[in-house]
């Protein structure tokens, strides 16, 4: 429980496909370790989510509050959070590896006195993802999982690439965050992030295309002049109820010249993994294909671990 509380809590602050061919040839046999890490620590849900995508929870010794999935993930021990890791847990749980975020700067700083081995992976943009499950494989010796796992995702992305080929494409705002206060700071998506990648691939245009930032904060009156055909609003709470849904709709509705408002096409997007840079990526690219293109077919997602699909 105490996970789920503070996972509404979390927006991550991590965000051009790496679909090339030949990429598999990189997962080669060798690896920077004499000795295979045994007692890993994962300290982020994109990290735990590919780690148990690739087959090593048995290896996961400990994981942070915020990694509530797979199920399993919350039966581990937590080392807390990126900002305020626990020392005194990690130390006592002997591990032989730490894996973490290039940009966790703060996670990585405390942890390096402690004399544990780290390794870093960047979980940006798609490539990065893409490149992290093939480095991990290699390091972890786990080179023919993450193989599948990518041929698994580069699979579902090029089935939507085609399915979505011809059709114009529609000017998308995405907003993130689940407060539904009408004072409260928008803050939206912008490029050089797998979300703003994932929105490309759907059919969208992002109205912040040009943006220099990643995450920019955003007036009502930019919204306004921009005019976007589609207003998107995601966030991690999964259970948004209707009432919910039907005030924020009101608050929209105090601006009838924006397009997406016209047309009534304002959409929620709530699930846990909708801001978390995994394997779990083709979910929102769903979601997102399913919002600009209702008419779009969909088939029945969508499995989008190797894993799963090999279950009975």
């Amino acid at each position: 429980m105490k996970k789920i509380l503070i996972k509404r809590l979390y927006i991550p602050i991590y965000c051009l496909l790496f679909l090339a061919s030949g990429f598999f040839s990189s997962l080669e046999a060798s690896s920077l370790f004499e000795q295979q890490p045994k007692r890993i620590i994962s300290t982020s849900p994109s990290i735990t989510e590919i780690l148990f995508e690739l087959g090593l929870q048995d290896r996961i010794v400990a994981v942070t509050d915020f990694c509530t999935y797979p199920e399993e993930a919350c039966h581990l021990p937590s080392v807390g959070g990126v900002l305020n890791p626990d020392i005194e847990t990690i130390v006592s749980l002997t591990p032989d590896l730490i894996i973490h975020q290039s940009d966790s700067a703060k996670m990585e700083k405390n942890i390096k006195s402690l004399g544990i081995p780290t390794f870093s992976i960047k979980v940006r943009t798609i490539s990065d993802i893409f490149e992290s499950i093939n480095r991990l494989g290699k390091e972890l010796n786990c080179q023919e999982n993450a193989k599948k796992l990518l041929l698994l995702l580069e699979g579902k992305i090029n089935s939507y690439k085609q399915r979505l080929s011809g059709r114009s494409p529609k000017k998308v705002l995405l907003l993130l965050g689940d407060s539904s206060d009408p004072a409260r700071d928008l803050y939206a998506v912008g490029p050089g992030t797998f979300l703003n990648e994932l929105l490309m691939l759907s059919g969208g245009i992002n109205i912040l295309k040009n943006s220099k930032a990643q995450y920019p904060k955003l007036s009502k009156e930019f919204i306004i002049e921009q005019s976007p055909e589609i207003i998107i609003e995601a966030g991690p709470n999964s259970n948004l109820p209707q009432k919910e849904i039907d005030y924020r709709v009101e608050q929209w509705n105090r601006f009838p010249t924006i397009q997406a408002v016209k047309d009534k096409r304002i959409h929620f997007i709530s699930a846990d993994y909708i801001l978390i840079p995994g394997p779990r990526l083709v979910k929102i690219l769903e979601k997102f294909a399913k919002v600009i293109h209702p008419d779009l077919s969909h088939s029945e997602t969508e499995k989008t671990s190797f894993l799963e699909t090999a279950k009975p």
